[in-house]
């Protein structure tokens, strides 16, 4: 099978989670990936070691420390094959790295993944305080993913059809993805109502909610749209408390059932890893 990145070479110094994943997506497109890791690996390997295999399924992986004189040439000789650089580092890092001269010299598109930009861009920063800086925690709770991370990847993603568009036509090819502001850009649901403590999608309507049923499993409902309202206020309820007494009465596979024979959004809310 072919993909729309079928002869571009993508070359990644990317390591832990957005620009893996990020990476992987490219190659799904069909892009060729050469990953350049330094001798102490991606820390995504030693966390969750089935996840990183996922990642770098089909990709070439290097070793080297690409800040000594043989990591340099290295990085030289793979910049000179490829058409995409791939970094997620903070840009003084990628500066002592000669990373901009390297694009240049190569002509290369540059996707960067950083966590800040403008007068913050050196500031640390990972997904879980991305989050808290973009209102999207729930404290104490951790957040159940790395949401930031994911849509950090997609956006990256996105960035590198573009890059490599911008530099087929000869224009500047090298596109920043900032975490901070994807984080922003993911809590406008939240700024603009559609979730929080009274937003259509946080339950305040009845057909757009998680619900109990027997055997002390749950649902969750998305009957949002008319045609969806109506069929479920035909066969199951209309209210809050139609549907609560309703859905507690019979098992969360009965309404998972239900739902699909009546197109209706209804699912079986699962445990993690569940796959039944």
């Amino acid at each position: 099978m072919t993909g729309p990145l079928d002869g571009i070479r993508v070359l990644s110094l990317a390591l832990n989670l957005p620009g893996p994943l990020a990476a992987a997506r490219l190659a799904g497109f069909g892009a060729a990936v050469t990953k350049i890791e330094p001798p102490a690996g991606d820390p995504l390997r030693l966390v969750a070691p089935g996840w990183y295999a996922e990642l770098v399924a089909g990709q070439r992986v290097l070793t080297a420390d690409v800040k000594t004189a043989a990591g340099r040439r290295l990085l030289d000789e793979e910049s000179a094959r490829a058409d995409l650089l791939l970094t997620s580092m903070r840009p003084s890092a990628a500066a002592r790295l000669e990373l901009p001269e390297i694009v240049a010299a190569h002509r290369l598109a540059w996707v960067e993944v950083v966590g800040h930009d403008g007068e913050d861009a050196e500031l640390a920063g990972h997904d879980l305080t991305y989050q808290a800086v973009a209102g999207l925690l729930s404290p104490p709770a951790m957040p159940p993913v790395p949401w930031v991370d994911l849509l950090g990847a997609e956006r990256a993603v996105s960035a590198a059809f573009a890059a490599l568009r911008a530099r087929e036509l000869g224009a500047p090819a090298t596109i920043r993805v900032v975490l901070e502001a994807t984080a922003m850009d993911a809590a406008a649901a939240r700024r603009h109502g559609l979730t929080g403590p009274d937003g259509v999608l946080s339950g305040a309507l009845p057909g757009y909610a998680v619900y109990a049923c027997a055997a002390n499993d749950f649902v969750a409902v998305a009957a949002i749209e008319p045609h969806f309202a109506t069929r479920l206020a035909e066969h199951v309820g209309g209210t809050r408390e139609e549907l609560t007494a309703a859905f507690a009465a019979q098992s969360a596979e009965h309404w998972e059932r239900l739902g699909r024979d009546l197109d209706i959004p209804i699912a079986r809310v699962r445990e993690w890893g569940a796959n039944d």
